[in-house]
């Protein structure tokens, strides 16, 4: 985890503390979005053009009009104060290419588990990689236009989640909503921290 401590440049201001985060997700959930709609940068995308060699192995059901997808990482940075700056890394969505993950989850505060109530069972794997590898995550729900809207219990008992584990509802395609995500995602990850070192006192 990110270090705490700044040490003050030559004009006396903090430097930013740099925090990586990870947005991940099912296929077609919209992480490639999410991180566009945030970042102060133009996005780093690696998209291809999805192909026939891809049918039967990328699930297009409830995304039947995406064209095309993340093949390693999307990429994107938002400034929050003048001490803290986000590093936002997307997931890849298939499952063939899991072996992305390891690399972008190397010294990740937390992650986002972006969600499409049409397709929740897509959540389950991104649920699974985080809670094996005590990665601290919530989970957004990205309220698709004519889905149908669950109330966030309702989400986080279909997920099998915890009671405290935090469930949003949001618009991927919205800047201050995404950014509500964000600042939930660092809340949670600074409390999990905090449970541990009291923890780790007791111990």
């Amino acid at each position: 985890m990110a270090s705490a401590t700044f040490e003050p440049p030559s004009n006396g201001r903090p430097v930013p503390r740099a925090t990586k985060l990870l947005i991940a997700g099912g296929f077609g959930v919209g992480k490639t979005t999410l991180v566009g709609a945030v970042s102060e940068i133009k996005p780093l995308r690696t998209e291809e053009t999805l192909t026939e060699a891809s049918v039967g192995i990328d699930d297009l059901d409830g995304v039947a009009a995406k064209t095309t997808t993340t093949v390693a990482m999307d990429f994107g940075r938002i400034t929050i104060s003048e001490s803290l700056v986000l590093y936002l890394f997307g997931t890849p969505g298939q499952e063939r290419f899991l072996f992305v993950w390891d690399e972008l989850a190397t010294g990740a505060m937390g992650a986002v588990v972006l969600a499409d109530t049409r397709r929740l069972d897509d959540s389950f794997q991104s649920i699974d990689y985080f809670e094996e590898r005590g990665i601290p995550f919530i989970v957004a729900v990205n309220c698709f236009d004519g889905a149908r809207r669950y109330q966030p219990e309702e989400v986080r008992i279909a997920l099998d989640l915890e009671p405290g584990a935090p469930v949003i509802l949001c618009d991927a395609r919205d800047r201050e909503s995404v950014k509500s995500v964000l600042i939930a995602l660092l809340r949670h990850a600074q409390s999990v921290a905090q449970q541990q070192r009291i923890a780790a006192g007791k111990a």
